[in-house]
């Protein structure tokens, strides 16, 4: 009986990971409708570190479930998909009218299409790549892109055009065909784990020095690499992907 409910725990665990997530995400659009736009951008972060955790507890706990798996996307549309096209529109959007909403939108819709065809491709895409950036990235992008944009001066009004075209990006660039990695296999890592280590300890560096700034250097480095990857390195190699 013991070793009955221990189990039943176990399957717990990574679903109410997921529901963290969920209630961060959700959080996030209370406080971008209050204002609190910091705050909303924490909580969008911070319910991505959460999407990032339940799958690993998922896989380590041998607990793995399709419920799991429809819950966990279900929870990702409304934490990265509809939070941050909120947050965006509280944010800059607004000063648009109906353009912000329908590039709000467009965002929102793009990110549900792409957790679509991602529940739908598990089982025939490799794991060391992403069809189409992840709506997590995308998620913390926006997130990232406030913290940014709040460090450097606005000159001459031009923040709300820049988000406005980042945030229609986003939306193209998880629909799209672009591969992304997905950091699932750890190859080189295993081969290079002091270099690896190195590595890491210089880019934590870099993002406690000055998080607003490098913080959404990062996710952009990672939005650029999949194109770099689908549209200059593999057609090197004599392969073309699908447009």
């Amino acid at each position: 009986m013991e070793v009955r409910k221990a189990r039943r725990s176990a399957y717990l665990l990574p679903n109410l990971i997921t529901t963290v997530s969920l209630f961060f995400g959700f959080l996030s659009m209370v406080w971008a409708i209050q204002g609190r736009f910091e705050e909303a951008s924490i909580a969008i972060l911070v319910s991505a570190l959460m999407d990032g955790l339940d799958g690993k507890v998922a896989r380590l706990t041998h607990t793995a479930s399709e419920f799991g798996v429809q819950y966990d996307s279900l929870a990702d549309s409304v934490a990265f998909g509809i939070a941050p096209a909120i947050f965006v529109w509280q944010w800059a959007l607004m000063h648009f009218d109906n353009l912000g909403v329908a590039v709000a939108f467009i965002y929102s819709a793009c990110g549900v299409l792409r957790l679509a065809r991602f529940n739908i491709s598990t089982a025939v895409m490799s794991k060391r790549f992403f069809i189409g950036l992840p709506i997590p990235a995308a998620g913390c992008a926006v997130a990232t892109f406030y913290f940014c944009a709040t460090a450097l001066p606005d000159v001459g009004g031009v923040i709300p055009w820049i988000a406005l075209v980042f945030v229609m990006v986003l939306g193209v660039l998880m629909v799209s065909r672009v591969r992304y990695f997905s950091f699932k296999e750890y190859d080189f890592i295993r081969a290079h784990p002091v270099r690896s280590l190195v590595v890491l300890f210089f880019l934590l560096g870099l993002l406690v020095s000055e998080p607003r700034i490098f913080g959404f250097v990062y996710s952009l480095v990672y939005i650029v690499s999949g194109l770099w990857y689908t549209y200059i390195l593999l057609p090197r190699r004599g392969q073309f992907p699908p447009i």
